[in-house]
């Protein structure tokens, strides 16, 4: 298993990433945009070149993950989330249902468009959990 931390920004990832990668000589590993995603991702044309998933790795094993999001108003301390990739469906599945008693379900587990399965909480501590399983991701 994994566990990273997600950064969220308004509308200048891409700037905050490309500032990041100059300081810790990081590599783009993915870099997907609205565009990239179905249409109902796109809440207005000024989005579609906006970053909706960025992970840059750097370092002995560090990844640093990023989007930019307009479904909600960014302040200071939920603009991140703490990102978990478990070595299995059932793994995900349970760490998924323990953090979502007593908490909100933003998104649930389920497959999702750029593979694998994903899910969202708040969980009952305010903290913002994103929880994933790829077969393809884990090592």
């Amino acid at each position: 298993m994994k566990c990273d931390v997600y950064l969220t920004f308004d509308g200048n990832c891409e700037d905050a990433m490309l500032f990041y990668q100059d300081i810790f000589d990081g590599e783009f590993r993915v870099l997907m945009r609205y565009k990239d995603g179905p249409p109902e991702y796109i809440s207005s044309p000024e989005i579609e070149n906006k970053i909706m998933h960025v992970t840059m790795t750097f370092g002995k094993g560090c990844e640093l993950k990023a989007s930019d999001s307009f479904h909600q108003p960014l302040n200071k301390g939920n603009n991140f989330n703490i990102s978990f990739l478990a070595d299995d469906d059932a793994q995900a599945q349970a760490v998924f249902n323990g953090l979502s008693e007593g908490g909100t379900i933003i998104m649930l587990y389920e497959e999702v468009f750029w593979g694998g399965k994903f899910g969202n909480i708040i969980d009952k501590y305010g903290i913002q959990w994103m929880v994933s399983y790829d077969e393809n991701e884990v090592n």
